[in-house]
């Protein structure tokens, strides 16, 4: 979905049915007295001591008259206690009663029981899909400054060696111009990956984050000696981690552990990036030949490295 209208029409369309599904265009959340920027208040308190009413202000997007009607009400219902900030007496700070906790603990685990129904129903792979797409969200909408989600390297699950070829055709389709042929040389390569694997001198890495999968490579072995390292991808999702070089790190390093004396690889020269990491990771240049393959023009590059 590339046009910017359909873009914004599926974003109010999630946003409608996200709303009904947790139920807060209701009057009130949760059949409780409170509606959500009220809950969402009673929350910011359950979790800070002498909150400034004007930074939960700023925190929730809360218009300061808004904000002001919902502290008096909390006010009234003995819920929070109010006390003037030495410095500025026009400013209060905010706590929460023992009836305000106690409010605040049954709201709580109501919305934890709420969620915990929800959750129930989906099998325990669609919850780990379901959470990471929040996750996802989160962190797309969030703040800018944020710390980035750290990418972790695991083995290959099911249906990730799929995700392998299928992102190798599409990504080199769209930034190389290559044809079918190279997801056709992948899917051999992923092929035999499998029906002949050697789980002591060979593996895969997939890199995942947010529960999805990023990157890959392989070390295969080529001969007794020599290992080879094969089909590093980094999706465009997965760009500006670092995560090139630590999959080629791996790849050294398993290796070195197995006995492998030498490594090897053949790339093209349009690869810039990847050429880089190779470089930087100990290979060195040993052949280059021009050739005709995927429906391009190319030169073909084999780089070694001893261990």
């Amino acid at each position: 979905m590339t046009d910017p209208e359909d873009q914004v029409a599926a974003v109010r369309g999630f946003n409608r049915f996200y709303t009904r599904k947790l139920g807060v265009l209701d009057q009130h959340l949760l059949q409780s007295p409170f509606s959500l920027s009220e809950a969402r208040v009673l929350y910011e308190l359950a979790h800070r001591e002498d909150a400034a009413a004007r930074d939960i202000g700023i925190e929730l997007g809360l218009d300061a008259g808004y904000l002001s009607r919902i502290v008096q009400k909390f006010d009234d219902d003995g819920l929070i206690a109010r006390k003037p900030l030495p410095t500025d007496r026009r400013q209060v700070r905010l706590n929460l009663t023992a009836k305000g906790r106690q409010t605040f603990a049954k709201l709580n685990r109501s919305s934890h029981d709420e969620v915990t129904a929800m959750l129930a129903a989906l099998v325990p792979a669609d919850r780990n899909r379901l959470t990471a797409a929040m996750a996802t969200v989160e962190r797309l909408l969030g703040e800018t400054d944020a710390a980035a989600p750290r990418a972790i390297l695991r083995d290959p699950r099911p249906g990730d060696l799929g995700w392998v070829v299928q992102s190798h055709g599409a990504l080199y389709a769209s930034e190389y111009g290559f044809d079918a042929s190279f997801e056709a040389l992948v899917a051999d390569i992923a092929a035999k990956f499998l029906t002949s694997f050697d789980a002591s001198r060979e593996r895969c890495w997939i890199a995942d984050i947010d529960g999805a999968p990023v990157g890959s490579v392989f070390l295969v072995r080529h001969s007794d000696e020599i290992a080879k390292l094969r089909l590093l991808l980094i999706d465009p999702a997965g760009r500006g981690h670092g995560l090139g070089k630590r999959l080629v790190g791996e790849c050294v390093s398993f290796a070195k552990a197995c006995g492998y004396r030498r490594m090897t690889l053949w790339t093209q020269s349009i690869l810039v990036a990847a050429r880089k990491i190779y470089q930087e990771t100990g290979f060195e240049l040993v052949k280059r030949e021009p050739h005709r393959s995927f429906g391009q023009d190319l030169i073909g590059e084999t780089w070694e490295r001893d261990l």
